[in-house]
């Protein structure tokens, strides 16, 4: 028998979940190709490891931007390499398959995924929006009359919807998300520091200091790059203020679209909104102070989901075997 899986495919992380058994499989979203021959060489956390450090033959590449194919090739590559893994652990033949994509792709993008998809071996292929499977996998009842709404902070892109009655009634998709957060993070220190960081170190002080908020005590991160003018490896200290400072016109930025979204919907739907809050979904859910910032500006409680990095797979999954049921 099939098992249904659910796809979450991020920019920068892949996640998988087959029914029963939960996700099985997050990896970073990367694939090593070797430039003389085109052939791949790693795929997932291996190819990431090499992420910033490869020798001049080796490119490690990033199959999707922005929550949408870039390399068609590549994508299925890494598909195909993912999919294979779980093969081996026999757990399916030919599965359903459903996969989670921004809401605003075009057609052919749409194509594409689906038949990345096809080509690993999918019996049927679906493709449903992300917030809508973001809000599935938080645990919000989206079939009822009552409205919810989710900000699926990703990779490539933030997915702002108003759902009711198992459709979006207004979504915004911005690419606004993590990966710019990492290049805000890697420009400031650039233009305050003079140091240059890699993709990898600004996603770590992300990580380990960033915040929505200013702070009176910030954490504080020792940080090491290379001198913009001496070109030697140099290291400083930063604050979780500098960062906060560094984020604070994206962050706005998803600010801005969410009241967007809410200034769209009837007033009953947005009475539903102050009454049930928002639910923030995805990796910049983890960001400190993320939800307190959009609920002060909005003036609308913010809950941050559990499991916010697996909310897209495993809605994905979970509205597969509904629409099986």
């Amino acid at each position: 028998m099939a098992k249904e899986i659910g796809i979450d495919l991020g920019t920068a992380n892949v996640l998988v979940f087959v029914e029963n058994e939960g996700i099985v499989l997050n990896e970073p979203s990367v694939v090593a190709v070797d430039t003389k021959t085109d052939k791949v060489l790693a795929v997932g956390k291996e190819a990431y490891q090499m992420v910033g450090r490869t020798p001049g033959n080796i490119r490690a590449v990033r199959p999707l931007k922005d929550g949408v194919i870039s390399d068609f090739d590549m994508t299925e590559a890494m598909l195909s390499y993912f999919i294979g893994k779980l093969n081996v652990k026999g757990i399916f033949s030919r599965p359903n398959i459903m996969v989670a994509a921004p809401t605003n792709i075009t057609e052919i993008e749409r194509k594409a995924i689906i038949q990345a998809a096809e080509k690993v071996g999918g019996a049927k292929v679906y493709l449903e929006y992300e917030p809508k499977v973001a809000a599935i996998g938080a645990g919000l009842d989206i079939f009822s009359p009552i409205a919810s709404m989710v900000i699926d902070m990703g990779g490539g892109t933030s997915d702002i919807a108003v759902l009711s009655l198992g459709d979006i009634v207004s979504a915004r998709s911005i690419r606004v998300a993590g990966d710019k957060l990492n290049a805000d993070i890697a420009n400031y220190i650039k233009r305050h520091h003079n140091l240059q960081v890699g993709e990898r170190t600004a996603e770590q002080i992300k990580i380990t200091i960033g915040t929505a908020l200013h702070s009176e005590e910030p954490a504080e991160m020792n940080v090491r790059g290379r001198d913009m003018h001496e070109g030697m490896p140099r290291s400083i200290e930063i604050n979780a203020n500098e960062i906060e400072e560094a984020l604070h016109d994206s962050l706005h930025q998803i600010v801005a679209a969410a009241h967007e979204v809410l200034s769209e919907i009837q007033p009953e739907l947005a009475s539903d909104i102050i009454d049930r809050g928002i639910v923030l979904t995805g990796g910049g859910a983890l960001l400190k102070g993320m939800d307190t910032l959009i609920s002060t500006e909005l003036g609308v409680p913010v809950f941050i989901a559990d499991h916010p990095l697996d909310n897209v797979a495993r809605g994905a999954g979970e509205l597969l075997e509904h629409m099986h049921h």
